[in-house]
């Protein structure tokens, strides 16, 4: 059987980190740096400036996210924190329109981002990061989070394409549709206040 563990991303596991990112898709070259940028920043930097900028990050603290571990091995990555630090977030047009939320709110915090390691992929490691990034998120003191997944209506979709997570995942860790960004593109919340 195998055994899921998730750790908080610090700056000791910034070797894991690297590993979860880099198993097959757009983590290597992302290095979850797109949702801290507004998309002109984002345009006019490279790989190597996204990754020290993540370093910087991660160093700095407080954790940005949660590495999954399969058997002692780091396998995949989420991205969570208040969404007053995930610039993009307020830039973009259709999260703006579809959250009930105020964007200077400190206390609602958002999941951007997962990746999973092609060999580990199918073995229920969203839900486990998802799990541990709501807990995370509640013992820091997040009144709410958000997310903006994929419904994928029961049809296959290239992983590059459902970084956000599945609609499916967040629906069975107990998250609401309060919204839509665009057709196949809700946006979901789950109170943690209460």
């Amino acid at each position: 059987m195998t055994t899921i563990l998730t750790e908080l991303a610090t700056a000791p596991r910034w070797d894991e980190v690297q590993h979860a990112l880099t198993g097959g898709g757009d983590g290597a070259s992302c290095q979850c740096i797109w949702p801290m940028l507004r998309n002109k920043d984002w345009q006019a930097s490279s790989t190597p400036e996204r990754t020290q900028m993540f370093h910087d990050e991660i160093d700095a603290g407080p954790p940005p996210g949660l590495i999954a571990y399969v058997d002692g091995k780091a396998a995949g990555w989420i991205r969570i924190g208040p969404r007053t630090v995930q610039r993009r977030l307020e830039h973009t047009r259709a999260i703006a329109a579809a959250t009930g939320e105020p964007f200077d709110d400190e206390a609602v915090w958002a999941v951007t981002c997962f990746v999973v390691r092609r060999e580990y992929r199918g073995q229920g490691l969203n839900a486990a990061l998802l799990r541990a990034a709501v807990d995370f998120a509640r013992s820091s003191g997040a009144r709410l989070v958000e997310g903006y997944p994929v419904d994928t209506g029961g049809t296959k979709q290239h992983a590059n394409e459902l970084f956000h997570g599945m609609l499916t995942t967040f629906l069975a860790e107990g998250f609401d549709q309060r919204g839509e960004l665009k057709p196949g593109r809700p946006l979901v919340a789950l109170d943690l206040a209460g």
